[in-house]
């Protein structure tokens, strides 16, 4: 943080958030939660403004599914913050209430939750400085359109590129709204007062009011913890956050392990630090329109080549691994979620059609069921060989990437099944459909009415019975870790509220087979 950040924070510390509204322009995006909570490059649009400003303390102000967003807030709390129940409606509702959390004399910015700031945006120099904030400011946006203009002093109820008003308000004291109304819209109020601004630039900024903007933007998986970059025939990795660095350094590990080894399905790998590797000229799995036949034959090249790699070297089984991996992990997951879903305190809730087994009243008995999965070996294993991990070369050989390279507290070592479970997942799971977004969630009104999970195919289902010839794996060993990695997927998961609900859904619907 810069002296002129450290600064900032004793002129402008107070920000509210106007998060109310239904947000019907997103449509299925703002059925079960908030417009604030909808991701934006893997994101929460809400969690952009806390990453922007990490010390600043947040008031928002919530209505339309205002309990979702105080039960996500509390799951995954990143800032001080306050919420503040919206007693009217439309864009003034809240506004008087937020202000009155806010001491007397405080400048304060007033922004709406659908806008995303650009990576190197600046306050007014006033809000920097050590002097204090002598005007009031009011972002135009000049890169996008808005239903209301601002210039030369006047409000205008006009679309303008140029000239929009953005919903960002940067105000010198809370007086300049005591006599805001409790509903209505605040730009309109604002022409009726007359009131007057200086105009800051919001250049580069994004809104994701409509679901045509947010449809438009290239959709993330759940946890992007690498920069990719490609330079010819070479594949440069470079990670961006402290996670990313350890998994890059486990990724090399091994790689570092397997080299030497007669396996084909690798990429060759140039470089350390950044990884740089073979660019592999080819798809996902996923990504191909294959026949019956087809996918049987890559399914027999994938499993014979993870069999190869498993039978590379073994080292004694670790029990306290084994506990960590299927149980600890997930029931850790599990347990900061339990009031973020919905029905997550009742004792079964539908899934699909399908009543469930609530999982927080019935951990016991899943740890007595993994607890009678044996295991004397670990071997090599790639640790997450979802159809994302695997590669498909132009003529159709499989390649191993972005291998885990871990298993509880055991590196590169693992129970084989989690290998075929993580296959497993993709196959009849879906799981890479589900992981890019491809899905839809629906909770209804009660347990009874339950919920609706609509997860798009990768086309694989029909393998099922055939994988499993393959691998010789015992079914409902496998059936049941595919449940338990569902399971284990929601907090990993958790920028994507709906991806939390719909992973901890599909878990108990997985898990109700196999109990």
């Amino acid at each position: 943080m810069t002296e002129k950040d450290q600064e900032d924070l004793k002129i402008m510390e107070y920000i509210i958030v106007q998060a109310g509204g239904k947000g019907t322009r997103l449509q299925y995006l703002t059925r079960n939660r908030p417009k604030a909570l909808v991701p934006v490059d893997n994101l929460p649009m809400l969690y952009h403004l806390f990453r922007k400003y990490p010390d600043k303390r947040f008031i928002i102000i919530a209505d339309y599914r205002k309990e979702v967003l105080r039960r996500y807030l509390s799951a995954f709390p990143e800032v001080k913050y306050i919420v503040v129940d919206a007693e009217g409606t439309g864009t003034c509702g809240g506004v008087r209430q937020a202000t009155e959390l806010i001491p007397r004399g405080q400048p304060f910015l007033l922004i709406w939750s659908d806008l995303i700031l650009p990576e190197g945006f600046l306050l007014p120099e006033s809000c920097e400085g050590a002097e204090e904030v002598q005007k009031d400011y009011i972002g135009i946006s000049e890169t996008f359109p808005c239903r209301w203009s601002y210039e030369d002093g006047i409000f205008k109820e006009e679309h303008s590129l140029r000239h929009g008003v953005a919903g960002f308000f940067l105000f010198t004291e809370k007086e300049k709204l005591k006599n805001v109304p409790e509903c209505g819209e605040l730009v309109r109020w604002m022409q009726k007062e007359q009131m007057r601004f200086q105009e800051w630039s919001l250049a580069g900024t994004k809104e994701f009011g409509r679901l045509e903007d947010y449809e438009a933007q290239e959709q993330m998986c759940c946890r992007p913890f690498n920069r990719i970059t490609v330079d010819g025939e070479v594949l440069t990795k470079e990670p961006v956050d402290a996670q990313g660095r350890m998994l890059a350094k486990r990724e090399y590990a091994w790689y570092e392990r397997v080299a030497g080894s007669r396996l084909k399905a690798l990429p060759v790998i140039y470089g350390k630090d950044p990884l740089r590797m073979e660019y592999i000229r080819g798809k996902n799995i996923y990504e191909y329109d294959l026949s019956r036949e087809e996918k049987k034959e890559i399914l027999k090249k994938l499993v014979t080549a993870l069999q190869e790699l498993h039978q590379l070297q073994h080292v004694s089984a670790d029990s306290f691994s084994m506990k960590e991996a299927y149980f600890y992990k997930t029931m850790d997951r599990l347990s900061r979620i339990e009031d973020l879903v919905p029905f997550g305190r009742d004792r079964k809730i539908v899934v699909n059609g399908k009543p469930c087994r609530n999982i927080y009243y019935h951990k016991r008995e899943l740890e007595k069921r993994l607890d009678r999965l044996s295991c004397e070996d670990f071997c090599l294993l790639h640790g997450d060989c979802t159809f994302s991990n695997l590669m498909l070369r132009e003529d159709k050989s499989p390649v191993f990437i972005d291998p885990r390279g871990y298993f509880g507290y055991t590196d590169l070592y693992g129970d084989v099944r989690y290998d075929w479970a993580k296959l497993y997942y993709s196959i009849v799971g879906n799981y890479d459909q589900f992981n890019r977004k491809n899905f839809r969630f629906m909770a209804g009104d009660s347990p009874e009415e339950g919920v609706t999970l609509r997860i798009a195919s990768n086309g694989w289902e029909d393998m099922e019975a055939y994988f499993f010839e393959l691998t010789g794996a015992d079914r409902q060993e496998i059936r049941l870790l595919h449940a338990v990695i569902w399971l284990s997927l929601t907090t990993y998961a958790w920028q994507d509220y709906d991806s939390v609900c719909g992973a901890f859904y599909n878990g108990l619907y997985y898990l109700e087979d196999v109990w």
